[in-house]
């Protein structure tokens, strides 16, 4: 079942251009509609916890793509530790009739699509610009793309339980926005953070300065 978690998402599942998505207020009823029969019974939930929403996500996932997958990837110690998403909590305490949480599962996935449509606005505001022949990229542009990338994360999640797996995440995708093969845009991440982030701690000035130099020296102004 770890692929309906959303930690090992990449950019290329969640890019929303290459994933679009819209709901307007009928679609919204009528996605709450279908949701609702997939639901657990609020004991149910309690006792499988997270594990109880494995249909609800799966069919989210078929319907528009694996970045849904992320609906309930909310703030601190959720069903998925470490994300973003306000409008759900987790399976044991915000399930209750299904009436009235199949629409907190629709807000709670467009809170998510819409925190992945902040960052690709982020991404393309932040991307450097392509060097001239024979030059390279100049450090800092990563370095600041880094730092702000990092402040928008923790602010996000508030820097609660493993809010630093998704920064790590979003700095990845970044990369991978900006050609860089997955493989590589770890490699560039994990050298960079190199252990300083930790759960409950939002990073001081200093943490961030400090992987934000590395992330663009590891980068070295080449890809």
């Amino acid at each position: 079942m770890t692929e309906l978690w959303a930690n090992p998402l990449t950019w290329a599942d969640v890019d929303p251009l290459r994933h679009p998505f819209e709901l307007d207020d009928d679609a919204r009823k009528e996605l709450a509609g279908l949701v609702a029969p997939l639901l657990p019974d609020a004991d149910a939930a309690a006792e499988g916890r997270w594990r109880s929403l494995y249909p609800v996500t799966e069919f989210l996932a078929d319907r528009y793509g694996r970045w849904a997958r992320a609906w309930n990837w909310s703030v601190g110690e959720g069903d998925i530790d470490g994300g973003v998403v306000e409008a759900w909590c987790c399976a044991s305490h915000s399930v209750t009739t299904k009436e009235a949480t199949a629409p907190l599962v629709v807000a709670a996935l467009l809170e998510w699509r819409d925190w992945l449509e902040d960052l690709a606005e982020r991404f393309s505001a932040l991307a450097p610009a392509a060097p001239s022949a024979g030059s390279s990229v100049d450090p800092w542009h990563w370095e600041r793309a880094c730092t702000r990338l990092v402040t928008v994360v923790a602010d996000r999640t508030q820097a609660e339980s493993g809010w630093y797996g998704h920064c790590m995440q979003v700095l990845g995708w970044f990369l991978a926005y900006n050609g860089f093969d997955e493989e590589r845009a770890q490699e560039i991440v994990k050298t960079a953070v190199g252990g300083r982030f930790a759960s409950w701690i939002a990073p001081d000035v200093t943490v961030v300065a400090a992987v934000s130099a590395g992330f663009a020296g590891t980068i070295g102004g080449s890809r």
